[in-house]
């Protein structure tokens, strides 16, 4: 009787207790590396979220400045030579707005730069006709920055292939490619 005693009040080995913490340290592991994914996958949500509010505000700039995107400083909603820049930094002016200067328009570009690359404005390009009659704005993902997704004034908004390196911003002329 006592020989059964001893056996029911015996605990786990150290090699029961170590197998047990190797498998909770694998199964942490693997949940903080999906927690990763996840995160990255919903900084790249609200990229797009954010270029869609950008959208949206530059059709309301385009209804309130004579059809086009702002006046350019030179009033003329005609020209049609393309520049392409880093978005701009400065404070907008109240009497001359373009679409890049419109303030719900810049936030949006400095919070899609924060999530894909921590550089604010300098993680989106920006591309507008010298007229502001058009206009490409894309931002890389934070989960590959080889993609990225580009919004543009015909309506487009679509995933695209970036080679930063290469100035290629994943879109020709003023629209998406």
């Amino acid at each position: 009787m006592s020989n059964l005693q001893a056996k029911e009040a015996r605990g786990f080995t150290l090699i029961e207790l170590l197998v047990v913490i190797a498998i909770i340290g694998l199964l942490s592991s693997i949940i903080l590396a999906s927690l990763g994914t996840a995160r990255a996958k919903a900084a790249d949500a609200t990229i797009k979220e954010n270029l869609f509010s950008i959208r949206t505000q530059a059709e309301l700039l385009y209804d309130q400045s004579r059809n086009c995107y702002g006046d350019g400083g030179d009033n003329d909603c005609n020209t049609n030579s393309l520049s392409a820049q880093a978005c701009p930094t400065a404070a907008p002016s109240i009497t001359d707005e373009t679409i890049l200067e419109n303030v719900q328009i810049q936030t949006a570009l400095i919070k899609s730069g924060d999530l894909s690359s921590g550089q604010g404005m300098n993680g989106a390009y920006c591309l507008t006709t010298a007229g502001q009659t058009a206009w490409a704005i894309s931002v890389p993902y934070k989960s590959d920055n080889n993609l990225g997704w580009c919004v543009d004034s015909t309506g487009k908004s679509k995933e695209v292939t970036m080679d930063i390196g290469n100035n290629d911003y994943g879109f020709s002329g003023n629209q998406c490619q």
